[in-house]
């Protein structure tokens, strides 16, 4: 069985409510999402405002896959770059895949999915992304065609004496 992708789904209170669950699920779980454990919804709201703003002014859209019961089990958020020589990608942000679905392949399917809805946006020629270090999350990426094209060492503090590098990483779509 596989989850079923959706580009712009409607922002209903149901969609909020299980994104806002999901993200706090893969953070609690570990998953590198922008958060350490432990996080609430509550945390996590703040966040996903802004991602609906930037959605409402066109800069972003939402992948959602759901699960065989209808349920949000995995997001990706496409957003478009502002900068008039950098138009022609695309960034992929707050990756996600609940653990209870996660080891079934539904991660690739995700990225698949970004991509193919990437490909769909006019004159978008590659996505890029970031990841943090010591997760090996860079060699999952790079199994789904993404290279890694840069590294900042220690930007990111998870705890004190915690850093780690934030990966850059490419796909092209040509």
């Amino acid at each position: 069985m596989s989850l079923h992708f959706e580009l712009d789904p409607a922002i209903t209170p149901a969609l909020r409510e299980g994104v806002l669950t999901l993200w706090a699920d893969v953070s609690n779980a570990g998953g590198s999402v922008g958060f350490v454990p432990p996080v609430t919804v509550d945390d996590i709201r703040p966040e996903l405002v802004k991602h609906f703003v930037a959605m409402a002014e066109g800069r972003t859209r939402l992948l959602v896959g759901r699960d065989a019961a209808g349920e949000v089990a995995a997001t990706a958020f496409v957003a478009f770059n502002t900068h008039r020589l950098m138009r022609h990608w695309v960034w992929l942000y707050t990756v996600m895949v609940h653990p209870r679905h996660q080891g079934k392949g539904y991660g690739r399917d995700l990225l698949a999915a970004a991509a193919e809805a990437a490909r769909g946006l006019d004159g978008i020629e590659a996505i890029r992304l970031t990841c943090r270090g010591g997760l090996g999350l860079e060699h999952f990426y790079g199994s789904c065609g993404y290279k890694e094209v840069g590294r900042v060492p220690g930007a990111i503090r998870v705890a004190p004496g915690d850093d780690r590098d934030d990966i850059f990483m490419l796909l092209p779509l040509m």
